[in-house]
């Protein structure tokens, strides 16, 4: 998941963690979209969360996938997550659809937010399709605070347009639903053209709409638009693909780490327990201290100040810069 433009407080490294929860609730919400209503087995209260989070999904048969939460954060009893079926996928979400059932039990990882709500006096909430899962709570939040806010929702039909009955019934006129086939592409124009002070903007969709919003906002002022995305956004080859070294401070040990395998992989097999999902860089499971040297991020998670901080890094797809990384490994 990628986060832009916007100076939260950075995510930290989290340690390996899991928790056993039971499917309680399987709902069909739109079109090629079912929500699952998770909880602990004996009843447990489950940790609490901030608007913006995911959530690790380990599935029976060992996959692992990201999904945001979008139910209610007041009740700590329960988490909602929606996933859409892709039929190009990984498999993933086949599974979920497929072959999950109320009773059956997953593992949970988290809950991790890489994509707060920052304080703001006024927001604009941009949902492509599924990308409307993680502003849920944002506007129930919003709501609470009595800040000015507004969501304009695009998706290709009405039908498949998740959660948008509950949205306009609660919030009525601040709800802009606008399905292609009868709106077609959101005008973001009408939106976007001129920079409103002190308003931010939250995006969240396919790659071809946050790419739209990030042209449309250019002229907006530093950190005014935030983004979140489901899939990896292009890389180019490393600036440097040569061997580097990398310390890992607890342990003590030193691995090479050449140009064909990961960071992760490489402190890994040196014995490090990293936990990590996508490797992919979009989710940031496997954030890790950098204690010394400089790498080269590759990730579509980290933000801009926190890249110039080199302090932390996606070790399942970042580099090196220089010739030895000490991580808190």
């Amino acid at each position: 998941m990628v986060v832009q433009n916007v100076l939260p407080t950075a995510p930290r490294p989290s340690t390996p963690s899991t928790v056993t929860l039971e499917i309680r609730a399987k709902d069909i919400v739109a079109e090629g979209v079912v929500s699952l209503t998770l909880a602990h087995p004996a009843g447990a209260r489950l940790p609490d969360w901030t608007p913006g989070s995911h959530i690790d999904l380990v599935l029976p048969d060992g996959t692992t996938r990201q999904y945001s939460l979008c139910g209610d954060r007041w009740d700590a009893y329960t988490y909602r997550i929606a996933v859409l079926r892709e039929p190009a996928g990984r498999g993933g979400s086949a599974y979920v659809h497929d072959r999950l059932e109320p009773g059956d039990r997953v593992g949970v990882g988290g809950p991790r937010n890489h994509f707060p709500l920052a304080p703001a006096s006024r927001y604009l909430f941009i949902a492509g399709g599924i990308g409307i899962t993680p502003l849920l709570p944002m506007m129930h939040q919003s709501q609470l605070m009595t800040t000015d806010w507004q969501l304009l929702y695009g998706g290709r039909t009405r039908a498949s347009m998740a959660f948008h009955e509950e949205l306009t019934d609660a919030y009525g006129d601040r709800v802009h639903v606008r399905p292609e086939d009868t709106y077609g592409l959101l005008d973001l124009n009408a939106w976007l053209e001129r920079p409103v002070h002190g308003t931010t903007v939250y995006c969240c969709g396919p790659g071809p709409l946050l790419a739209a919003v990030e042209e449309a906002c250019a002229a907006w002022p530093p950190h005014s638009l935030r983004t979140e995305r489901f899939t990896a956004a292009a890389r180019t080859e490393p600036t440097h693909n040569t061997a580097f070294e990398v310390e890992l401070r607890r342990s003590g040990r030193t691995v090479t780490v050449t140009p064909d395998v990961s960071v992760l992989d490489a402190v890994r097999r040196a014995g490090a327990d990293v936990l990590s999902s996508c490797e992919q860089g979009t989710c940031g499971t496997c954030l890790t201290a950098v204690l010394e040297g400089t790498p080269e991020h590759r990730d579509s998670v980290l933000a801009d100040h926190e890249r110039e901080a080199d302090d932390c890094m996606l070790p399942c797809v970042s580099r090196s810069r220089s010739g030895r990384l000490v991580l808190d490994l």
